[in-house]
């Protein structure tokens, strides 16, 4: 029996109905498939690396969606342990000495093993592999290279330069309580002082009388230090390489110094947050950071220095900072972050009290 045109019409027009009701079930299907990972992390730089050129390999191979939550790493801290019992976020990234605070708070679960974490330095291995340093660095001293060069002055070479009256109104130096680039500062005058880590009484007498005057402002962080260099109102300040390098890269001049006494080691490392939401998905991404080819792109874009020495550096700019870098380390010294963080909220509270009041 022959079909009328208008039955052929009417069937036609149910098969493409079907057809378009099946590939909107099929792209609802892949949506709900794709799922969401929360990563808390400095924001700026490192946010823009690792959003654009580390989390999209991952994100495709996987189907998911990596999003950033930016902060400081007190502030992650802070979110971590507020969401405790249900987390809302997957992984996070932390300062070494915010890190060990975190693992002690019971925020951070077992790193599982993998071909990624047996190639980063031994270094970067937490105690129990319960967190990773992802990135290398240390803390030094910036200057501003325009102002030193009008002015005829020599490059610093020595921490207590920031001491030197002619600095006096000049020097920024972030928070103790928000910053661990103010707190190595800090730790090294106190160190020079005659104090140790678990003894910061001749850093904190001493700091009135000589570094103290000189201070123009204490920063929570070091996201205004650019443009306090680029107005001329800094001269000098605590900072990592990696930070004036990509100063440097938006055309501020700045130039980093390794003092005399040493530099200190910082590094920012990653954890997979305990009881999080997607435990098998947030370890994956965890070892996908430590990989050779995720710290190659984070080197290349964001002057990152990568924790897993396999990862290749791609340009001579790249090669002289990682040269660089393992001159530097030569002379730089390790904090100790126990006895730091057993006492840091007094040294806060302090500091706050009798320094920036």
């Amino acid at each position: 029996m022959k079909l009328s045109c208008s039955n052929t019409y009417t069937a036609r027009r149910s098969l493409l109905s079907l057809a378009a009701a099946a590939l909107a079930l099929s792209a609802g299907a892949a949506s709900a498939q794709t799922k969401t990972l929360y990563i808390g992390m400095n924001g700026g730089v490192m946010e823009k690396t690792w959003t654009e050129h580390v989390f999209p390999a991952f994100e495709k191979a996987n189907n998911v969606k990596v999003v950033v939550v930016p902060g400081t790493s007190s502030d992650i801290l802070a979110k971590a342990q507020a969401n405790k019992d249900k987390p809302q976020m997957h992984v996070m990234f932390l300062d070494d000495g915010v890190m060990v605070r975190a693992i002690g708070m019971g925020l951070c679960e077992k790193m599982k093993p993998s071909p990624a974490l047996n190639e980063v330095f031994p270094t970067a291995r937490f105690k129990g592999d319960m967190a990773t340093g992802v990135t290398m660095g240390m803390t030094g001293l910036a200057y501003n290279k325009k102002m030193f060069s009008e002015k005829g002055w020599a490059p610093p070479t020595s921490w207590m330069d920031m001491a030197d009256p002619k600095f006096k109104g000049k020097v920024v130096f972030q928070s103790l309580s928000s910053s661990t680039f103010g707190l190595h500062g800090f730790l090294m005058f106190n160190r020079i002082k005659g104090g140790n880590d678990k003894n910061v009484e001749p850093g904190f007498a001493a700091w009135k009388s000589s570094i103290g005057p000189n201070v123009l402002e204490y920063i929570p962080s070091s996201a205004k230090l650019s443009e306090m260099l680029q107005t001329g109102e800094a001269a000098i300040a605590p900072l990592t390489p990696t930070a004036v390098a990509t100063l440097q890269e938006k055309g501020i001049a700045v130039e980093y110094a390794q003092p005399k006494e040493g530099s200190v080691v910082l590094m920012v490392a990653e954890c997979v947050i305990a009881n999080n939401s997607e435990p098998a998905l947030a370890q994956k991404l965890a070892e996908h950071l430590l990989s050779a080819e995720a710290q190659a792109a984070g080197l290349q874009h964001g002057n990152q220095i990568p924790s897993n020495p396999k990862a290749p550096a791609v340009g001579d700019d790249a090669k002289a900072r990682l040269k660089q870098f393992g001159d530097y380390m030569k002379t730089a010294v390790v904090v100790d972050w126990d006895a730091i963080n057993e006492n840091r909220p007094a040294w806060n509270a302090r500091w706050n009290r009798s320094i920036e009041r």
